[in-house]
């Protein structure tokens, strides 16, 4: 047996000893949402009400099809009442402990009674754990537990700080209920301060022990090493040592200090974390031990600088999260907890908010293993609760979370609903005594205002002294906001000598499946399509975007030139990571011809060296690239975290869009002929027929001897009416033509068909000139939608972007099939309708025959017709202008709002276009047929 695994053996064998008599948890309900306990129910009103029948545990009863559907904003609320039975044995030995009903939420008033007695006071508030001690209540063999639940509170403030809020409102028992037995003489709860240089205290909460025993507190790695010998204290005559305000009548608290030397610290990019075990001993013999993960930090707010982590300043870069599934509505699991996290990593955040309530402790448990800094908030959506009550849930947040090293804030409410005299409260459980925000409003040297617009920000970074760090901002609807006019922001905000980041709303979208309505996903119109992901966190281009924005390794190159020597600039935007820590890769790609076949081909690869780059530093990248690189169609580096997630794949272009048409063949030596029918011009260019309008100038469809191809109108000046000024046609030497057509008005329209001998495809040459501001530029083709069945094109995706949202995609071969998806409404990603950038080739698949454009010119926008407006849009922040065409060739394209805010509004990649010293813009497209092909 080798000497690692004795020590292994050695420590699980210390583990179990320091880890007997711990806590136990035994279940009355399931444990999360895939995992429930089937309990006798019964609903007083709306549908199902009115019988006896049973339901799973945990669960909101509006998804087992019980009561009714309430988003907040509703004038008239369902106010049905919920009642549970189940019956349970009682623990073993129970008359020799103390046993405890914990309940981990309950929407919304909840009176619990134990074989006909009332366990203690009715609980308010959804989002809270609490418990009875049922020791007296408990009968050998069988007990009956009761509840009633109201989903409407009896109090006033809780329903105006819950139950009225921008969210949707449920009801039932939907986090798990257990029994906590504990040995008579106990540790209740402990609270950690564990700072970055390894002091650390622990407040030890008891009931009263007997003269004599001692506590203990001792850290252990978590694979169950020793890190340094227990501290103790023996106790006398049952006295409290230190008695905290606050403390229930018969509790007493015991603090332990001790110091660590050079403990590995906490923060999101390095979670590190250690076990702490408190023990209660009666001379050797362990009574009660509690084991608690914890980290090794500490968080400081310098006025009129930043926030600080372990003496390190820090930027939050954040989004808001509900904790909602569509199946389930408000009951989750670890799984999601797991999912969003990551999701969130991916995207390269490292904070994340709650709203507007406490999370599953779950959710906070993967915070803490992944890394994610945390605000924790108290509901209060715009109103906040009564003291009285507020007292007691500001005491069950921040004992159930105040071990937790990912929460660094509390939050006393949202946007108004402060109770101010509860500000004083979460210090009086924490002794960490983290900072209280109240997130919209400026308090405690921090402006959390809600939704800046680009001026503000430049405004705060000229005059505030205030710590910049909006709570909400960007505030996303359908595919609005997030993403676009990110990376204006974040970068205004690095300028910012104050600024500590901000938190986007909002991740997911929150749509329901309405049990009530044939399971469609309900997102109450406009009030809840706000996310990044969809309800099953199906991605957005906003999440590439985000990810792109926010990557903390910047790099800066925009193209590839003539002269590139393979040294690649780079910005290590980490604050505690040394890009030394990455690992970084790069790719050769070659793409293959015309096709639903998309794969691009790795032609040659490698490691690249990585730089010796503290936090906020700047280097370079020095890639050794093989002879004939230049031959590759696209370079993509990619760079990965000390954990091997991916940090951002970044890509460039090779070749010329030109060296993209070269594949275009010549099927014979057979000339271009021309003939008339009426108004209309007919080319035969060998493989197809144009027809062409004289009076509009138009191109009217093409045939081939597969059929028609319903491609025509245009092209056209995208948005400008304009007149015909010129038709003519002119036979070219060697047996081809060019049809010549202009147009004038706000500006003028130039265009060029030329066919060439040999079967050739066609080559349009456009130029045009538009005076003034507009949306967009470029022409554009009407095709009719019903025939397309996918598209395939070289450039970046496979994400549409806006003019503000361009960051994130790749530069690659894609292939994407027809949808008609509305972002935020449907949630089929990604979207087939919209602009993608920088395209060299796109084909479209259709019923008729495939057609294939190729693009002449760097820096084009495929126009991919036109996305349907959100049903709910209400406004035309996240609607912009779009071509009244079908398929276009754009040079400009249209910004997107917010929620909130038009486009203007968010900074300088949102303002709309105008040609400078209207300068005409030319192109080049080549369209080829799947005949000619």
């Amino acid at each position: 047996m080798s000497a690692r695994l004795l020590l292994l053996l050695g420590g699980m064998l210390c583990l179990q000893a320091v880890f007997a008599q711990e806590t136990q948890r035994l279940y009355l309900s399931g444990t999360d949402k895939d995992h429930t306990t089937t309990w006798d129910f019964y609903c007083s009103g709306g549908r199902r009400s009115g019988q006896w029948t049973t339901i799973p545990v945990p669960s909101n009863w509006e998804q087992q099809g019980f009561g009714a559907y309430n988003y907040g904003h509703d004038k008239v609320k369902a106010d049905e009442q919920g009642i549970y039975r189940y019956r349970f044995a009682a623990p073993a030995n129970w008359r020799q402990q103390q046993v405890s009903i914990v309940f981990d939420g309950v929407m919304t008033d909840a009176e619990v009674k134990i074989n006909g007695r009332v366990a203690g006071a009715i609980h308010q508030g959804s989002f809270y754990r609490f418990k009875y001690d049922i020791s007296a209540l408990l009968r050998n063999g069988s007990n009956l537990l009761e509840v009633k639940v109201s989903k409407m509170s009896a109090n006033a403030g809780v329903n105006r700080a819950e139950r009225n809020g921008d969210f949707w409102i449920l009801g039932g028992i939907y986090r798990p209920v257990y029994l906590e037995v504990k040995p008579l003489v106990h540790i209740e709860r402990i609270a950690i301060n564990a700072a970055a240089n390894g002091d650390y205290s622990v407040q030890t909460f008891t009931n009263r022990l007997p003269a004599g025993y001692s506590l203990s507190a001792q850290v252990f790695t978590l694979e169950g090493k020793a890190v340094q010998e227990p501290v103790n204290v023996t106790t006398s005559a049952g006295a409290s040592p230190a008695n905290k305000a606050g403390n229930e009548a018969n509790e007493y608290t015991y603090t332990l200090h001790q110091s660590i030397p050079h403990p590995a610290p906490w923060s999101a990019e390095f979670p590190n974390r250690y076990r702490l075990v408190v023990q209660i001993k009666n001379g050797a013999r362990v009574i009660h031990s509690v084991t608690q993960p914890f980290g090794f930090r500490t968080i400081e707010v310098r006025k009129r600088d930043g926030i600080y982590v372990n003496d390190t300043k820090v930027m939050l870069k954040g989004v808001n999260r509900h904790s909602a599934w569509p199946e389930s509505g408000r009951t989750l699991s670890k799984d999601i907890s797991v999912l969003d996290v990551n999701l969130m990593k991916d995207m390269n955040m490292n904070a994340v908010r709650m709203s507007h309530y406490p999370p599953d402790e779950h959710f906070l448990e993967v915070c803490d293993s992944l890394g994610l800094f945390v605000l924790d908030e108290l509901t209060g959506w715009q109103a906040a609760y009564d003291t009285v009550v507020g007292h007691q849930l500001v005491r069950e947040l921040v004992e159930r979370d105040v071990n937790h090293p990912s929460v660094i804030f509390w939050d006393n409410g949202n946007e108004g609903g402060f109770n101010r005299a509860l500000d004083g409260d979460y210090a009086l459980y924490d002794p960490q005594q983290r900072p209280v925000l109240h997130p919209w409003e400026r308090f405690n040297g921090l402006d959390t205002k809600h939704y800046p617009n680009f001026n503000y920000l430049v405004n705060s970074s000229l005059y505030d002294q205030d710590i910049l760090m909006p709570t909400e901002f960007m505030h996303g609807l359908y595919d609005g906001g997030m993403g676009a006019g990110l990376p204006d922001f974040w970068e205004r905000m690095l300028q910012h000598p104050r600024c500590a980041g901000g938190f986007l709303w909002a991740f997911a979208d929150e749509g329901l499946v309405r049990t009530d309505k044939n399971g469609i996903i309900d997102t109450d119109g406009n009030h809840a399509p706000d996310g990044i992901v969809g309800p099953h966190r199906e991605k957005e281009g906003s999440f590439y975007a985000i990810k792109s924005t926010w990557s903390p390794v910047h790099i800066s190159l925009p193209v590839i030139s003539t002269g590139f020597n393979g040294r690649v600039p780079i910005e290590n935007r980490y604050d505690y990571t040394s890009l030394a820590q990455c690992q970084f890769r790069w790719q050769l790609l070659r793409f293959p011809s015309p096709g639903k076949n998309n794969t691009a081909d790795t032609i040659a690869g490698g490691k690249i060296t990585s730089p010796e780059l503290g936090p906020h530093t700047k280097g370079f990248l020095q890639l050794a690239l093989p002879e004939g690189w230049r031959q590759a169609d696209a370079l993509y580096i990619t760079a990965t975290d000390p954990y091997g997630r991916e940090i951002i794949t970044r890509s460039w272009p090779l070749q010329s869009p030109a060296k993209a048409a070269s594949g275009m063949v010549s099927l014979g030596a057979r000339g271009v002929t021309t003939g008339n029918s009426g108004d209309t011009l007919i080319v035969d260019n060998v493989n197809e027929v144009y027809y062409f309008s004289r009076s509009s100038g138009q191109l009217l469809q093409l045939l081939t001897p597969k059929g028609k191809i319903s491609l025509g109108g245009g092209p056209v000046l995208a948005g400008v009416q304009q007149e015909l000024k010129q038709f003519s046609w002119q036979e070219n030497k060697g047996g081809g033509g060019t049809l010549t057509v202009k147009y004038e008005g706000n500006g003028f329209l130039q265009l060029q068909w030329v066919f060439r001998r040999g079967g050739l495809p066609a080559e349009l040459d456009y130029s045009y000139s538009i005076k003034g501001e507009t949306p967009f530029t470029g022409i554009t083709f009407r095709y009719p939608e019903e025939q397309v069945q996918g598209l395939s094109w070289i450039g970046e995706g496979p994400y549409r972007v806006w003019k503000n949202r361009l960051q994130g995609q790749q530069f690659g071969s894609w292939y994407k099939a027809y949808n008609n998806t509305v972002t935020g409404e449907s949630w089929e990603y990604p979207e087939f309708k919209g602009y993608h950038a920088n395209v060299y080739r796109a084909t479209f698949h259709t019923a008729a025959s495939d057609l294939t454009f190729y693009i002449g010119n760097e820096g084009t926008f495929l126009q991919v017709f036109r996305p349907q407006a959100p049903k709910g849009a209400g406004n035309n922040n996240t609607t912009p202008a779009f071509p009244a065409g079908d398929i276009g060739f754009m040079s400009a394209i249209a910004p997107i709002g917010t929620k909130f805010q038009d486009a203007a509004q968010m900074g300088p990649e949102s303002q709309g276009n105008v040609m400078l010293n209207y300068t005409p813009v030319s192109g080049r497209i080549w369209i080829e047929t799947a005949v000619s092909r």
